[in-house]
């Protein structure tokens, strides 16, 4: 059988509204779904990412590379999506070359430690990047200095820079040559879009790549 529990929240001075776990799942899920529709309604949104997906394309078929990077869920995120390009999204092929900025630690805290965490990306960015790559910066807030400092060095570097962000944009917007905003100011459901438009970003690349005829492929379920 399962159990009904209950929790109270202070909803005004001295009165208490009594919701269910239940009433908070879903009340979370439809604020999830408007956030989806809300993109999904969003023409600079699918404008953005088409884009995108053509820079990234034409730079990997030149032999080029794309680096991505973030932090916390976005550092995940940018692993997330390096390991789809790198093994597969959901059909056998070969490996795309994309590297996430944020999984050697100690690369991270050398940086770190020796200069500052705001250099962990435009460092290494100096050592890997060359001209004709591109650099995908992944914030919901759109403001993470990091991210700005590594942005700020690509043109310098013929790097193409695309962006991920919440929050209207943030300081990042008017960065990056490609800039895919979430309308959302909700750090979680900034992320939980973010993801789709990061899988669906890898699809419209391997079609590119490969040729259009690569969607009509058996799909595959990763363990």
């Amino acid at each position: 059988m399962v159990r009904e529990y209950k929790c109270s929240i202070t909803s005004a001075p001295g009165r208490n509204k009594v919701i269910s776990m239940q009433e908070i799942l879903k009340e979370q899920l439809q604020e999830s779904i408007s956030t989806m529709q809300a993109v999904l309604s969003d023409e600079t949104v699918a404008d953005a990412v088409v884009c995108a997906a053509h820079t990234i394309a034409d730079a990997m078929k030149r032999g080029n590379k794309l680096m991505v990077a973030g932090n916390g869920g976005s550092a995940a995120d940018s692993q997330h999506l390096v390991a789809e390009f790198v093994s597969r999204l959901t059909v056998d092929r070969p490996a795309l070359p994309a590297i996430a900025l944020t999984t050697d630690t100690s690369i991270l805290t050398a940086i770190g430690n020796d200069y500052s965490y705001e250099n962990v990306f435009e460092r290494q960015i100096e050592a890997i990047g060359k001209p004709g790559d591109v650099f995908l910066g992944i914030s919901t807030s759109g403001n993470a200095k990091n991210i700005l400092k590594a942005l700020r060095l690509c043109p310098r570097m013929s790097i193409s820079t695309v962006g991920y962000i919440g929050n209207e944009g943030g300081a990042m917007k008017p960065l990056c040559d490609i800039s895919v905003v979430v309308p959302s100011k909700v750090t979680m459901h900034i992320q939980e879009c973010q993801l789709a438009l990061e899988h669906i970003l890898c699809m419209m690349i391997e079609r590119l790549y490969f040729g259009p005829d690569f969607g009509k492929l058996p799909q595959e379920i990763s363990e």
